[in-house]
């Protein structure tokens, strides 16, 4: 198939446990295409079994943006769009289709929403200032300089909280520098029931507590990963940190990450909704037996050229 400049970004979202990548490969063996993952933590090397990677679900269709840097190494908002613009161009050269595949709704809200996004680059006495207040403080500056926060946990990370407000005062100061190509966008959800949700959560849990997970974590801080940073990267790391360091049991942690987890599929999908309310048009198709060919017809309806 061949892809005009403005050529078609088929998207590709649901909550965890939902057959994404799954979808995906099969539509891309299909189409002609390549992914691109819209995952904050798989650009991390040596991070597999934790953030669900699974490459050998990808078989023979190339992807972008897994794997890129090592976890001592920080990675942002601005890094992964510049990421997502560098392969998307990429791609369409080839005269491949792009997908755009993961569950970071910020990162997927990003490119189909277009963001305004500059460079922070702060002068020293602006950072030494900020860097003295208290999170309070740094909270209230942040909001007035921007009132919507697209991302709750740059108000609870002292870290983000600077970078954000980094991020935001050069908005105010300066033209945006990121260009987005042109790509006209077609966003496909993956609808699954709650309670199949919440039963292949638990199952893929325990599956990847058996390939190793724990393990994986030891390694990491071994190599020089502290418990801070592991913490950072939330949900499986921070819990099985918390069992290594002896602060949980096994049982507590295993319970109260399924539970986490849990409550991040759902802030997930609340994502979504949000972005529909922003005008953003997401197909809902059901994942049954015909999601493939469903999927397949509804690309070539909205793009005859396919």
């Amino acid at each position: 198939m061949t892809h005009d400049p403005h050529s078609p970004l088929i998207t590709i979202l649901g909550p965890t446990a939902s057959g994404k990548t799954k979808l995906a490969v099969s539509l891309a063996k299909k189409l002609t295409g390549e992914i691109i993952s819209a995952d904050s933590r798989q650009v991390y090397r040596h991070m597999d079994i934790g953030t669900g990677k699974d490459l050998n679900e990808y078989q023979s269709i190339p992807y972008h943006l897994i794997d890129i840097i090592n976890p001592s190494e920080e990675y942002n908002l601005f890094e992964f769009s510049k990421g997502f613009c560098r392969c998307f161009e990429d791609i369409i050269s080839r005269n491949a289709l792009p997908f755009l595949v993961g569950g970071t709704g910020m990162y997927l809200d990003a490119v189909l929403s277009r963001y305004k996004l500059t460079v922070a680059t702060p002068d020293k006495v602006t950072q030494e200032l900020l860097e003295k207040k208290s999170d309070d403080a740094l909270r209230a500056i942040l909001l007035a300089l921007n009132p919507k926060q697209h991302n709750a946990t740059d108000l609870l990370d002292r870290k983000r909280l600077l970078q954000a407000i980094y991020i935001a005062e050069s908005a105010h100061k300066a033209s945006p520098v990121l260009v987005w190509p042109s790509y006209s966008s077609i966003i496909i959800g993956i609808r699954v029931s709650r309670e199949i949700t919440r039963q292949r959560i638990t199952s893929r849990l325990q599956a990847r507590f058996d390939e190793g997970m724990i393990e994986e974590v030891e390694q990491l801080h071994k190599s020089g990963i502290s418990w801070e940073k592991l913490d950072f990267f939330g949900l499986e790391y921070r819990f099985i940190a918390k069992y290594i360091q002896g602060d949980l049991n096994y049982n507590d942690m295993f319970q109260k990450l399924n539970s986490a987890i849990h409550y991040f599929a759902k802030q997930q999908e609340k994502r979504f909704k949000r972005m529909e309310r922003s005008g953003l048009n997401i197909h809902w198709l059901d994942q049954d037996a015909q999601l493939h060919e469903k999927s397949i017809q509804l690309i070539q309806k909205l793009t005859p050229d396919t």
